[in-house]
C-alpha cells in the first residue's frame, strides 16, 4: 500500500476514532465531515471549509478523500482533532452567544469561525467576556407597506428590556418600542432576500409585527442579534430565577421549525380555498399566517395546545372537501373549530404533519405559558372570536369551571362567573360534548 492509500486510511479511521469528535464537523456539527483544517487540525464540512478558505493566514483545508496528506500532517491531525481544539477555542463561550447548526445561514457560521479562530474571543487565557449591555447603530429596515429597505436607527436598551428604533436620525421620539419580553430575531436570508437579513418579530396589543432587516456587515448583524439574545438571557433570569440558565437559553431566539404555502378555506369550509404563507413557532406552539412572506402583520394565527387537550392534526380532508389547486390535505382539531388546508404536494404535507404532531404531542412548559397569546381563536375577524369567546364562556358556566390565571408558571384558579373576562385561561372542563382548555 503506497502512502497515499494509507495516509488516506488512516485520516478516515481518525473520523470515527471514539472520543474525537471527528465524526460531525468542528463548526456547525454536520455529520460525516469530509474536510480538514491542517493548520488547525478539525475535521469540517464542506459549507464550513469555505469560510476557512477566505482566511489562509490562520486556516489551510485539505479534502479528506481526495487530497494527498503527508505523514507529518497526518500526525498532527492525529494529536489534535475536533474535541481538543474545540476545548482551546471554545473554552469560554458566553451562554447567549449563538453557536451555528449545519442547516444554519452562512453568515453564522462565517461570524463563529471568524470569532474563534481569528478573532479568539472565546479562548481562556483570553480578556473577560461581558454581557453586550446597551447597543445603537443604524440598520437598513424594509418598509412597512412596500418593499423599500431605509436607513434606520436601532437603540437597544438591555437593563430595561427595551429595543427602539427611530425614523429620523437624530429623532427623539421612536417610532416603536419593542419590549424584549415579547421579541424574537431569526435569520432569515432567502426571505429577505439579503445575506444577511435578519427578522425580528415581536407582540403587540392585537397582531405579531414582523421587521425586515440587514446591515452590509456581517460581524455587525451578528452582534445585533447576540446583543438581543444576551438581553432576553437577562430578563428570562429576572422572570424565572429558579430556572437553570441552560433551561432558558433554548428560549433566547428561536427559528421556525417550518415555512412555506398552504392554501386554506374559512370557518364555514365552503370559502374559496386562498393561498398563504405559514410560519410554524414552536415554542410560542402557534402557527401564523400571512398574505405574503414579507408582510408585516399576520392575517391570522392558530394557537397549538397539545393532544391531551384535545388538539390534533390529520393528513387528509373532511369529507366532501376538495382543495382549490393543491390535493394533499390537512386538517387541524382544535376545541374550537377545525383549520382545513392543502399541500403544495405530498412531500411538504408530510413535512408540516411531522413539525405539527411534535409541537401537539410536547406538553406546555412554564416558559410557552408565558408567551401564549390572549386569545387563542384565530384572529380573522375580531367580531367572530368575541362571539366564539362568549359562547365558551357560556359553556364553561354551565359545566361549573374554573378561571385560571398563569403568572410565571405559577396558578390560581377561582370560580366561573357571568362577570369573567373573555379571553382568560380557564381549567380544562368536561360536558356532553365539549373538552376544552381557553384563553
Amino acid at each position: 500500500m503506497g502512502d497515499r492509500e494509507r495516509n488516506k486510511k488512516r485520516l478516515l479511521e481518525l473520523l470515527q476514532a471514539a472520543g474525537t469528535g471527528n465524526a460531525h464537523c468542528a463548526d456547525c456539527g454536520a455529520a460525516d465531515p469530509d474536510w480538514a483544517s491542517y493548520k488547525l487540525g478539525v475535521f469540517i464540512c464542506l459549507n464550513c471549509c469555505g469560510v476557512h478558505r477566505n482566511f489562509p493566514d490562520i486556516s489551510k483545508v485539505k479534502s479528506v478523500r481526495l487530497d494527498f496528506w503527508d505523514d507529518s500532517i497526518v500526525e498532527f491531525m492525529t494529536r489534535n482533532g475536533n474535541l481538543r481544539v474545540k476545548a482551546k477555542f471554545e473554552a469560554r463561550v458566553p451562554a447567549f452567544y449563538y453557536i451555528p447548526q449545519a442547516n444554519d445561514c452562512l453568515v453564522l457560521k462565517e461570524q463563529w469561525i471568524r470569532a474563534k479562530y481569528e478573532r479568539r474571543e472565546f479562548m481562556a487565557d483570553g480578556e473577560a467576556i461581558s454581557l453586550p449591555g446597551n447597543r445603537e447603530g443604524f440598520l437598513w429596515k424594509r418598509g412597512r407597506n412596500n418593499s423599500q429597505f431605509l436607513r434606520r436607527r436601532f437603540v437597544l436598551l438591555a437593563r430595561e428590556g427595551l429595543l427602539k428604533y427611530y425614523t429620523k436620525e437624530e429623532g427623539k421620539s421612536p417610532k416603536a418600542v419593542i419590549s424584549i419580553k415579547d421579541l424574537n430575531a431569526t435569520f432569515q436570508t432567502e426571505k429577505i432576500g439579503h445575506p444577511h437579513g435578519l427578522q425580528i418579530t415581536y407582540r403587540g396589543d392585537s397582531h405579531v409585527r414582523n421587521l425586515f432587516v440587514y446591515h452590509e456587515s456581517g460581524k455587525e448583524i451578528v452582534d445585533w442579534f447576540n446583543a438581543l439574545r444576551a438581553a432576553r438571557l437577562q430578563y428570562l433570569k429576572m422572570a424565572f430565577p429558579e430556572l437553570p440558565e441552560s433551561e432558558l437559553v433554548p428560549f433566547l431566539t428561536r427559528n421556525y421549525l417550518k415555512q412555506g404555502f398552504m392554501e386554506k378555506t374559512g370557518p364555514k369550509q365552503r370559502e374559496p380555498f386562498k393561498k398563504r404563507w405559514f410560519a410554524l413557532d414552536s415554542h410560542e406552539r402557534r402557527l401564523l399566517y400571512y398574505k405574503n412572506p414579507l408582510d408585516a402583520f399576520e392575517q391570522g394565527q392558530v394557537f397549538l395546545g397539545n393532544n391531551e387537550q384535545g388538539y390534533e392534526v390529520y393528513g387528509d380532508l373532511p369529507k366532501g372537501i376538495r382543495g382549490n389547486r393543491w390535493k394533499a390535505g390537512l386538517t387541524i382539531v382544535t376545541p374550537e373549530r377545525r383549520f382545513v388546508l392543502t399541500c403544495p404536494n405530498e412531500k411538504e404535507q408530510q413535512e408540516w404533519l411531522e413539525s405539527l404532531r411534535g409541537v401537539l404531542s410536547s406538553p406546555l412548559t412554564p416558559l410557552s405559558r408565558l408567551s401564549l397569546p390572549q386569545c387563542r381563536q384565530p384572529c380573522e375577524k375580531r367580531g367572530d372570536m368575541l362571539s366564539s369567546s362568549r359562547k365558551l364562556l357560556a359553556q364553561a358556566l354551565a359545566s361549573g369551571a374554573q378561571r385560571r390565571i398563569s403568572v410565571f408558571g405559577k396558578v390560581q384558579t377561582e370560580q366561573v362567573t357571568p362577570d369573567s373576562p373573555l379571553g382568560e385561561t380557564l381549567v380544562p372542563f368536561e360536558s356532553d360534548r365539549y373538552k376544552h382548555e381557553l384563553s
